[in-house]
């Protein structure tokens, strides 16, 4: 698949949050006039529209959920860059939120373009002679504008709120109907407010998933809201079906999906391929909203723990980790029976030679319909030859930075 050119690369940078003092006040009080907002420090540079269908989307097929769940009803809060709603994939999509760099603002500006990419990874709609859509394309996405950072010519510019002003953003975003939080931002130094903020969404019922970070050339820094409980840290793996080598690896990694090469909407109009475990994030979020709505009646705990019970092995002998529970699986954590209310397995970074559980289960249900059409045949009759054949043939027929990570 080609890769856009002419953009500055976004790494795993956001913010000198606890080393700055806030952008934004956050007293809460409507500000008296709202001044114009810079222009942005680097304009995001156009990109072509790709008509190709990217890897994530062979290895899910969104088609395939299609008739179980879409993501409709459900909201999913986006605390990034902004999300921009002129791109034609997220037209009606875009819920008008929050802007903590520029009061005023609805969350529709997006400078860098990396909350528009992650956006679109979880409700892009549909376009004539695009195969690129997201996962959960009738979901809604609630965006709120915390950052404006990025890398050009290898060196950090643009605006963020402070640690006060993120863990804010989480409490805006709970308290205006997110059912999910993605976060795809990660810091390195544990911060007693985001942490409350944190909890303050899992009280109120939300499932909460965030990056595990780029740094594992750098000695895998333990990466914030990802090492909080309760909160499902996402790594990275790439086309192979390996972790990315940028991907964190340690006890928060809880499971693993798409960052390496991913492509995703750019702001305005056409596409961008970019890695990070900011991209793996919102496929994530995605399931836990095809999850949410397929499962009106679960707990975002429920939804946390089906998601990760129902994840694929991992990849030769990966090490949990690297993988934690394995490799995230959207059509498993819809349709599979079972998972909702119990424990997720302890080690279920499986060895590519043991079988796959779903496959276990499913040649489980068979045997045992082909012994009940066994005891019918033995009965008797030509209806129970009718039986038998049923019961066979049919089950033949699931530091101190905030950062985009």
């Amino acid at each position: 698949m080609p890769r856009p050119s002419a953009r500055p690369a976004l790494t795993a940078v956001l913010a000198a949050l606890l080393a700055t003092p806030p952008v934004v006040a956050g007293t809460g009080a409507p500000a008296a006039a709202a001044a114009p907002a810079p222009p942005c420090a680097s304009p995001p540079a156009p990109a072509r529209t790709v008509a190709e269908r990217p890897w994530p989307q062979q290895r899910y097929a969104p088609e395939r959920l299609a008739p179980l769940a879409t993501g409709a009803g459900i909201t999913v809060a986006v605390i990034d860059s902004g999300v921009d709603r002129r791109h034609p994939q997220l037209a009606g999509r875009v819920l008008p939120g929050t802007d903590l760099l520029d009061p005023g603002g609805d969350g529709g500006r997006d400078c860098p373009g990396h909350g528009t990419g992650v956006a679109s990874i979880i409700a892009a709609g549909p376009a004539r002679g695009v195969a690129f859509r997201g996962l959960a394309p009738d979901a809604r996405i609630l965006p709120v504008r915390v950052s404006e950072q990025q890398v050009v010519d290898g060196r950090e510019s643009g605006r963020t709120v402070s640690a006060a002003g993120f863990a804010r953003a989480i409490r805006w975003a709970v308290d205006h109907g997110a059912d999910v939080l993605n976060l795809s931002v990660v810091v390195y130094a544990d911060s007693p407010a985001v942490r409350a903020a944190v909890g303050y969404a899992e009280e109120r019922d939300v499932v909460v998933v965030a990056a595990a970070g780029n740094l594992h050339d750098s000695g895998d820094p333990r990466p914030y809201p990802a090492a909080y409980e309760g909160v499902l840290g996402v790594g990275a793996i790439g086309p192979d079906g390996g972790r990315s080598t940028f991907s964190q690896t340690g006890p928060y990694v809880d499971l693993v999906a798409p960052g390496g090469e991913v492509l995703m909407a750019a702001p305005g109009r056409g596409h961008l391929v970019a890695d990070g475990t900011s991209y793996a994030t919102p496929f994530v979020a995605a399931t836990a909203a095809l999850v949410r709505q397929y499962h009106p009646d679960w707990t975002a705990a429920q939804v946390s723990r089906r998601i990760l019970a129902s994840a694929d092995p991992a990849p030769g002998t990966g090490r949990r980790g690297d993988y934690g529970a394995g490799v995230l699986n959207p059509y498993r954590a819809v349709t599979e029976t079972g998972g909702g209310a119990g424990a997720p397995p302890v080690a279920a970074a499986l060895p590519r030679e043991r079988p796959d559980p779903a496959l276990a289960a499913q040649r489980g249900r068979r045997a045992a319909a082909r012994e009940r059409a066994v005891l019918l045949a033995a009965a008797g009759g030509a209806v129970s030859v009718a039986v038998v054949l049923l019961a066979v043939v049919l089950p033949r027929g699931a530091r101190r930075r905030w950062r985009p990570a």
